[in-house]
């Protein structure tokens, strides 16, 4: 048989094998080692960061929080930051836990429904490997602090060299909108929500019995009551999967109470309360209102929840 097809026949063979020895386990087209995370490089670029007037009535956010993300900025965001293209996956985290021994706490904020209101409880023996409900290594991490996601973001900075670190409140928000200027990067409706993200839908209402009314669910059903495995529904137009919903985003951020004095070259701004810190995202179970690119909620530092997760970014 002639050499040409030898090497086609070999070809095919791999193709059907799923490729070359080893490759299931080869690193993503973008990341930097076999346990990093795959990145997306990010195009440079200005946007408007906060939420127009009318939104927040229009979405039906309580008077008494909003304004938080006004007044407006317009913020530039330099050419050559790459996003984690997921959320961290609990995977991911569980290679930096056993090769540095950080154990974090038990510990966790998470749901409770006890039929007369939906609440938020401390569990003492939740932690990101039983946050109460199954995961898969392929699930987002939760139930870690932002002391937690900034100690495995320098975690990869050690392993590979390159400037790992969470983002920063405008950067989040530049990923997120991905050129859109509506409260969703699918859209100001609420319609399509479980097209893009794991969101507080029909599912996770029967499952918990909560209130059914519109205005307190995605009226959808996107198949997950908790967190889903990433990147299992829609990206955005930058490829950026789970921006909106799955969970919450630790940023760099610390706390202020409005945009005002936010950096117009999109770093992060590290005075205010940073004893609390800013995430972005919404999640698996927060309310429509919550889970929209220009929202912002706070987080303690130290306290780990179950709907909130890791996303990092690697600087330039």
């Amino acid at each position: 048989m002639p050499r040409s097809c030898l090497l086609l026949l070999m070809f095919v063979v791999l193709a059907l094998l799923g490729g070359p020895a080893g490759a299931k386990n080869a690193p993503p087209d973008n990341a930097d080692c076999e346990r990093c995370p795959d990145m997306v490089d990010l195009p440079g670029g200005t946007f408007t960061m906060g939420v127009p007037s009318g939104e927040e009535e229009r979405e039906g956010v309580p008077a008494d929080v909003r304004g938080r993300s006004s007044p407006q900025r317009r913020i530039t965001i330099a050419p050559g930051l790459a996003m984690s293209r997921t959320p961290i996956t609990r995977g991911q985290f569980a290679a930096f836990v056993a090769e540095t021994g950080r154990a974090p706490g038990t510990g966790c904020w998470t749901f409770v429904n006890n039929g007369a209101t939906y609440e938020y409880v401390e569990r003492p023996n939740l932690d990101w490997r039983d946050p109460g409900f199954p995961q898969t290594d392929e699930h987002p991490v939760v139930c870690v602090s932002w002391q937690d996601a900034e100690a495995y973001a320098a975690w990869l900075t050690r392993t590979t060299g390159k400037p790992y670190r969470l983002p920063s409140e405008a950067e989040w928000e530049y990923a997120a909108r991905a050129g859109t200027i509506t409260a969703r990067y699918w859209g100001d409706a609420a319609v399509g929500a479980c097209e893009y993200g794991n969101v507080l839908d029909l599912t996770l209402m029967r499952r918990m019995n909560l209130d059914p009314r519109p205005q307190f669910t995605f009226r959808c059903n996107d198949l997950y009551a908790y967190t889903a495995p990433v990147g299992s529904f829609r990206p955005n137009a930058f490829g950026l999967y789970d921006m909106l919903g799955n969970v919450w985003q630790w940023t760099l951020d610390c706390l202020n109470p409005t945009l005002d004095g936010q950096p117009l070259d999109g770093s992060a701004r590290l005075t205010g309360d940073c004893d609390s810190r800013a995430m972005r995202g919404g999640s698996w179970g927060h309310l429509p209102w919550y889970v929209r690119a220009g929202n912002r909620v706070r987080g303690q530092a130290v306290d780990r929840y179950t709907f909130a997760g890791i996303r990092v970014v690697r600087d330039r």
